[in-house]
C-alpha cells in the first residue's frame, strides 16, 4: 500500500512539516506540542525537506499544476485557494522517483487543523507548514524529521511508547506515530 492511502481517506497524501525556531506564537500557530519544527517561508520549508527526503525542482504550485493536469497530480489545488485551511503559499517539488511532494505554508494551524477534520483527512504537521508526499518512500523518510502526524479519527491508538498528544482543534491528536497500513 502507497504511503499516502495511509495518510488520508482520500486519493492523495498529505504530510505536514516544519523547521525548528524556538520562537514563540500566537494561539493561531502554536501547535500543542512546541517542539515542532516551524518555517521561516517556503525557502525554509524546502530546505527542511531536502535535508529528510527528496525534494527536486521546486517551484509554485500553478507553475507546477499547469504542467501536470490530471498526471502526477499534487495534493491542495483546490484547498490552496480556500480560505478555510489557512494555507498562505503551496510550492511542489518531486521526488527521485518524479512523484509530486505539495509544501505548504500554513500560518493559522488551527485553520488548518479543523479543516483537516471536517474533510477527513490526515497529515505530517509542524508548527506552521506542511508536507505532502505522494510517494511512498518520501513519506517514509520524514518519519524520522521531528514531524506529527495529525488525524481527528477517534479511534486512532498509536502503538505503545508512541506520543498522542492533543492537537488544536478539539477531536483532533498529534502522533509521532505514522501509520503504513
Amino acid at each position: 500500500m502507497r504511503f499516502q492511502q495511509a495518510v488520508i481517506s482520500g486519493p492523495v497524501a498529505l504530510v505536514a512539516l516544519a523547521l525548528l525556531t524556538g520562537c514563540g506564537s500566537d494561539d493561531k500557530t502554536k501547535a500543542a506540542d512546541p517542539g515542532l519544527p516551524s518555517a521561516a517561508g517556503m525557502a525554509s520549508v524546502e530546505s527542511f525537506v531536502t535535508q529528510h527526503a527528496s525534494c527536486q525542482h521546486p517551484r509554485t504550485g500553478p507553475a507546477y499544476d499547469a504542467n501536470h493536469e490530471g498526471e502526477n497530480d499534487s495534493w491542495g489545488v483546490e484547498e490552496a485557494a480556500d480560505p478555510s485551511w489557512g494555507i498562505k503559499e503551496r510550492s511542489v517539488c518531486t521526488d527521485e522517483s518524479g512523484h509530486p511532494v505539495t509544501l505548504l505554508t500554513v500560518p493559522d494551524m488551527k485553520k488548518f487543523q479543523t479543516a483537516a477534520k471536517k474533510n477527513g483527512e490526515q497529515f505530517l504537521v509542524g508548527r506552521n507548514f506542511s508536507v505532502v508526499p505522494v510517494g511512498d518512500a518520501t513519506g517514509q523518510e520524514l518519519t524520522k524529521s521531528g514531524l506529527r502526524f495529525l488525524t481527528c479519527d477517534p479511534g486512532f491508538t498509536p502503538p505503545s511508547g508512541s506520543r498522542k498528544e492533543p492537537g488544536l482543534v478539539d477531536g483532533c491528536v498529534l502522533s509521532d506515530h505514522f501509520p503504513t497500513d
